[in-house]
């Protein structure tokens, strides 16, 4: 596998749909002042996992997205993945990670076994924010945990 920081042009929308549903909420973060990584694995041109990082502050960032593709999902990319941008934010002189998840879900549990923790519950998150209601495993998802990681 190999993982490499990499420009927003060579994200494609579809693998990070895989997180976010909203191309429009895709595209207010998807941009050159982004920090993007990618995931590639020898049997693909394209990439199987992206992770779009958004800058914060001086020392602060905010991980927007971190998709797998489907097919290459519950491999162990998306945590090679993570902790490939936790290096590389550090080096970068970051101290601070934060993210935005929903209360409940794999990808909470994902996220804290990362060593993320919860700093602050948004409510009503993303029902006011997305034009369609998100559902995992039938339960609606409505308000947002922000966590974080110190470096």
């Amino acid at each position: 596998m190999q993982l490499i920081e990499v420009s927003p042009n060579d994200i494609a929308t579809e693998l990070l749909l895989e997180a976010d549903p909203c191309v429009n909420s895709i595209a207010r973060y998807l941009n050159e002042q982004s920090f993007c990584f990618a995931a590639y694995v020898p049997t693909t041109e394209t990439a199987v996992g992206a992770c779009i990082v958004d800058k914060k502050a001086a020392h602060s960032v905010e991980i927007m997205n971190i998709s797998i593709a489907p097919q290459h999902q519950k491999l162990g990319i998306g945590t090679a993945l993570l902790n490939f941008v936790l290096e590389q934010l550090k080096a970068k002189g970051v101290t601070r990670v934060e993210l935005g998840t929903g209360t409940f879900g794999h990808q909470l549990s994902y996220y804290q076994r990362c060593g993320f923790r919860v700093d602050a519950v948004i409510k009503d998150h993303f029902i006011d924010n997305y034009d369609q209601p998100i559902f995992e495993n039938g339960i609606q998802h409505q308000d947002m945990l922000r966590l974080y990681i110190e470096l």
